[in-house]
């Protein structure tokens, strides 16, 4: 059987930190400083994807095609049930645009302004299509933001977030962690049979 994911063995061979059970890689993801990122159990990360730095993901999580992690020194954090729709880009250093300072990589720090921060993406949090987030960001538990968003703040837990910069429009419901909690229960009853 011909497939695009990477085996277990793959994997091993990719210099993760570690990985868990159930991951599913694309061989068409990118990966920079795999030393430096570690993912829990069931996770999928689509075709190229880029993940660079320092990244922490959790169980259950999804990440869609074409999507970027840009989480240098300062670190990435996916808690559990994360979902990152495509072509999203989250980063945790951004250069000074105002023309203080100059701009790019291949320009001495000493020569620039950053904007740096980790983003954490609290458990059950799901990105749309084409949102961008930036540095120092943390999106709460169970937040949803809607597709070409961009988040430049904190976003408060159990809510729906929209827009450029991206506004709080309503809440979300928490009825999903009843499901949650009947499927970690099914698992936990297989895993004892």
């Amino acid at each position: 059987m011909i497939t695009s994911f990477y085996s277990i063995g793959e994997l091993k061979d990719l210099g993760l930190a570690k990985f868990g059970k159930n991951v599913l890689i694309s061989k068409k993801a990118s990966f920079y400083y795999p030393e430096k990122m570690s993912i829990g159990n069931n996770v999928r990360i689509d075709d190229f994807c880029i993940l660079s730095g320092r990244i922490e993901i959790g169980n259950f999580i999804h990440i869609a095609a074409y999507s970027a992690i840009y989480a240098g020194d300062e670190g990435v954090l996916l808690e559990d049930f994360v979902g990152i729709s495509g072509r999203v880009s989250i980063y945790t250093i951004s250069d000074d645009y105002s023309g203080n300072s100059l701009t790019n990589p291949m320009v001495p720090d000493k020569y620039k302004t950053l904007d740096k921060g980790k983003v954490i993406l609290k458990k059950h949090a799901i990105v749309g299509a084409g949102s961008v987030i930036l540095p120092n960001v943390i999106i709460g538990e169970g937040t949803a933001v809607g597709a070409l968003s961009l988040i430049s703040k904190n976003l408060e837990p159990w809510s729906i977030y929209v827009g450029m910069p991206a506004r709080k429009i309503s809440e979300r419901k928490k009825n999903l962690l009843k499901l949650e909690e009947k499927l970690l229960g099914e698992m936990e009853s297989e895993k004892n049979n």
